[in-house]
């Protein structure tokens, strides 16, 4: 199981603002700064976002590398994934594709897919079979 993942962007202050509306859609909630000079040397600022009592989606600022990632988020409902498509796309993101059945993959795999404001890919997920009806 996953347990977190640092996403470099190249402009922090946009990203913070850009998932701190979009995360919540989503049940992600919960903010936590860590400071680097905490860390061993040379560890960077992270800015945390989490639910139920873990922080595991971080942003670093740096070098964005768009093509080197796709995140995977868990919608609840298919409602979710609708609601969360269109809060992305009212925060700055450009749309991948609109939420549909992802027949190719399974006829109850619905989702979207976003393009958030450095180009990382962000597929807002719901699998009936794993996440609930």
């Amino acid at each position: 199981m996953l347990d977190h993942i640092f996403l470099t962007v190249s402009d922090i202050d946009r990203s913070i603002a850009f998932y701190e509306q979009v995360l919540p859609v989503l049940g992600i909630t919960a903010r936590h700064d860590y400071a680097g000079s905490d860390g061993p040397a040379g560890h960077p600022d992270l800015k945390g976002f989490g639910a139920n009592g873990r922080v595991f989606f971080w942003l670093r600022q740096g070098m964005a590398a768009p093509g080197a990632v796709h995140v995977g988020l868990v919608a609840t409902s298919p409602a979710m994934v609708d609601a969360a498509h269109a809060t992305a796309l009212s925060a700055g993101a450009s749309e991948i594709h609109a939420p549909g059945s992802q027949l190719h993959y399974d006829p109850r795999y619905y989702a979207a897919q976003v393009r958030d404001p450095d180009g990382y890919a962000l597929e807002f997920a719901h699998k009936s079979w794993q996440h609930g009806v």
